[in-house]
């Protein structure tokens, strides 16, 4: 009786965790996989599949990183997760520099994406870069071929690393008519409640209600999903379908 009974419950939690959406995320500018560990907790104790892959020369793979890696590295890396893992159905979430790499994924992949959330994140248009859509206030020093951000950093991991600037300066190709069918939202930040025209990343908000995309602000610091990442998933579960 026993058997049948945690028989049953084994069951009733592989059926409920399957119910659950897969959720890709995808980092900013200098940060890493690192910056989404407590949201992946947090989600992954709930039930959902997340991946949190950390881009070329980035974060523990900083040991990697070259001058010569650009934008299309980093979309690659995605499109390759999923791939590799064979993902489907993804809920695939960009954060700043990381809204331009979604875009980029999209464009390859749109069948394998149910949705796609920009998160205080760049929504650039056909033939955009970085360098040109940073919003002010995000400075940078680039030498030798690597951007720096100019901010303390912590000086042991996990911690912002120098990036390839010729990710910021690789300009994207959107032309693919597929991916207007995919879902999408924006997420604005608004840190020290200034008004949302006052954001760093309202051009981009703008954007998104321009596409008829569902877009809302939520107060907290741009890296929210590393000071509170309890809120950063609260939010974000209203968000998904």
């Amino acid at each position: 009786m026993v058997d049948a009974i945690m028989s049953l419950f084994f069951e009733l939690s592989f059926e409920v965790r399957m119910e659950r959406s897969t959720i890709l995320f995808v980092h900013g500018a200098w940060g890493g996989a690192w910056s989404f560990k407590e949201a992946d907790r947090l989600l992954s104790a709930d039930g959902f599949l997340v991946y949190r892959p950390t881009l070329t020369g980035l974060g523990e793979r900083v040991h990697l990183t070259s001058p010569d890696i650009g934008l299309d590295t980093h979309i690659q890396d995605i499109v390759n997760v999923f791939r590799f893992e064979d993902l489907h159905d993804v809920i695939l979430v960009g954060h700043s520099y990381g809204g331009i790499i979604i875009s980029g994924v999209a464009e390859r992949i749109p069948d394998r994406i149910r949705k796609m959330i920009y998160w205080d994140a760049f929504v650039p248009e056909n033939g955009e870069c970085a360098q040109e859509l940073r919003p002010p206030g995000i400075a940078f020093t680039v030498r030798d071929g690597f951007a720096y951000a100019n901010w303390e950093t912590n000086p042991t991991p996990p911690m912002d690393v120098p990036q390839s600037n010729k990710t910021f300066t690789d300009r994207i190709s959107i032309c693919n008519p597929s991916v207007a069918k995919i879902q999408a939202a924006y997420v604005l930040m608004l840190r020290d409640k200034p008004s949302a025209e006052e954001a760093r990343f309202f051009r981009f908000f703008q954007r998104a209600k321009a596409r008829g995309w569902p877009a809302v602000t939520m107060e907290g610091d741009h890296n929210v999903m590393r000071s509170n990442p309890k809120v950063f998933v609260q939010l974000l579960l209203k968000l998904l379908p």
